[in-house]
């Protein structure tokens, strides 16, 4: 799950644009330049090695820690069928030894100064990431940026850590309330890579070779598509110095020539499969809910009003669906509404977790939410709030160096550009009631997927 304007963990503010900025080339030398001064945080700069590859950082002096990540543009969606997973697959295997590191060396590196690592597969990106203090940033920058560059995905490791993923997809089968949304995503997109699970699936893993994945992992990981971001007590220069030499000699070494990759256009498009139910019978003591349909793409101008209007319906304890599903009826102990934005497309859901005997009548009544939302808007006073619980998350996600370093990699690596923290809170205020009202009408009134799981037949629900 996404939202366009959180800061911490998977989301990110989004600049700027109707259409993603150009990818810069590189040349002959590196390119840096100040992006932005901000008074709520540091100076962010950035600079475009010759070979593509962008460093980013936000300097902030008054922090002793400093996060530093690695964000690779390649996802569960850029895999071939038969390849599903490989993305995940090649995150577990990066920590797992390199030409100059054992998988013990890396993370006892990191441990033994206090710091941790870790990293995660989206449905279009992957991270690696570390936080240290600030005096050790240059063991971090050269064991990262080893493991990701460098890895021999030895034969062995690609077994044992077939195991754990196996075991990992198992695990998650094991969590209804996890494994709804990925079946929520399977009936909106079909056959779509975006309908796919991030992790694969027992049929993909277990045929998967160690050739297949290191030549997805040497084709795939290229200058271009890569950012680099740190945020914390640190000096641009300095980080920019010594990503190169961690980096060269290997194949996302400066010398390496890499033709530019295009972003994803939004204005390419994704085929949705028609609304449909799709139920999963499972023995679980709740139903969990998810009901919502294709919404936005992350270019789009009226995210910001797209993100109020979610707030004002499953966005908190003062939201609409909380309040009549809760707080009034207690028919539920979790309801919520959620964005996913991707390059060409995005949703719009509701999940809700409530007795098997519930559903019916909890699913009556999101439904009512949101034809009511559809056909009257909201309220003046609901446009205040919705805005202020914008404007409150984005700033108060900023308050670590994680956080930070993520707003850098994904405004860089999904749009090739960043927005202020400045311009950001000003786009939220300017949403105007007859901006999110037109966006409820749009959204709310398309027919919606439902997906279930919970002690049921497949053919309830039907409508």
């Amino acid at each position: 799950m996404s939202s366009a304007f959180t800061t911490g963990g998977e989301p990110a503010p989004q600049p700027t644009g109707s259409a993603p900025a150009t990818r810069p080339t590189g040349g002959s030398r590196a390119v840096t330049r100040t992006v932005d001064s901000d008074p709520l945080g540091g100076t962010v700069r950035r600079t475009t090695l010759p070979n593509g590859m962008r460093i980013l950082t936000e300097a902030v002096p008054a922090m002793r820690s400093v996060t530093f990540g690695i964000w690779v543009g390649v996802g569960s969606r850029d895999e071939a069928p038969q390849l599903g997973g490989a993305s995940h697959f090649l995150e577990h295997l990066l920590f797992k030894g390199t030409r100059k590191r054992s998988a013990l060396d890396i993370s006892a590196q990191i441990e033994a100064v206090g710091g941790e690592t870790n990293a995660y597969t989206a449905k279009e990106y992957t991270c690696y990431y570390a936080r240290v203090l600030d005096e050790d940033l240059p063991l971090a920058i050269d064991v990262m940026c080893d493991a990701v560059a460098d890895s021999v995905l030895a034969e062995a490791d690609v077994e044992t850590e077939r195991g754990v993923i196996l075991e990992e997809i198992a695990m998650h089968a094991d969590e209804p309330g996890d494994e709804v949304h990925d079946l929520h995503a399977e009936v909106v997109y079909g056959d779509h890579p975006l309908g796919r699970l991030i992790s694969g699936t027992v049929e993909t893993i277990t045929p998967m070779t160690r050739k297949q994945i290191n030549s997805f992992y040497r084709r795939r990981y290229a200058p271009p598509v890569i950012v680099v971001a740190a945020a914390g007590n640190l000096d641009h220069a300095t980080v920019v110095k010594q990503v190169r030499e961690a980096f060269a000699g290997t194949p996302l070494g400066d010398d390496v020539a890499a033709s530019p990759e295009p972003t994803r256009s939004s204005h390419s498009r994704v085929k949705h499969r028609a609304p449909a139910t799709l139920v999963r019978p499972d023995d679980t003591e709740q139903a969990h809910l998810v009901l919502g349909g294709p919404a936005l793409h992350r270019h789009d101008e009226r995210r910001f009003a797209l993100g109020v209007l979610n707030n004002v319906l499953g966005g908190g304890m003062s939201s609409r669906l909380f309040q009549q599903v809760r707080e009034k009826r207690g028919l539920a102990y979790s309801v919520y509404s959620y964005t996913s934005q991707y390059a060409e497309t995005g949703t719009f859901a509701v999940y809700a977790g409530c007795a098997p005997a519930k559903a019916e009548e909890v699913l009556a009544l999101i439904r009512q939410e949101l034809s009511d939302a559809a056909a009257h808007g909201i309220t003046a006073e609901e446009l205040r709030r919705g805005k202020g619980m914008l404007k409150g998350s984005l700033v108060l996600g900023l308050e670590d160096t994680g956080s930070r370093m993520s707003r850098l990699g994904k405004g860089e690596l999904l749009h090739g550009d960043l927005m202020s923290v400045d311009e950001l809170l000003r786009r939220i205020e300017s949403v105007t009631l007859d901006e999110v009202n037109h966006i409820a009408a749009k959204i709310l009134n398309t027919p919606m997927s439902l997906a279930v799981v919970g002690p049921f037949e497949e053919t309830a629900f039907q409508p």
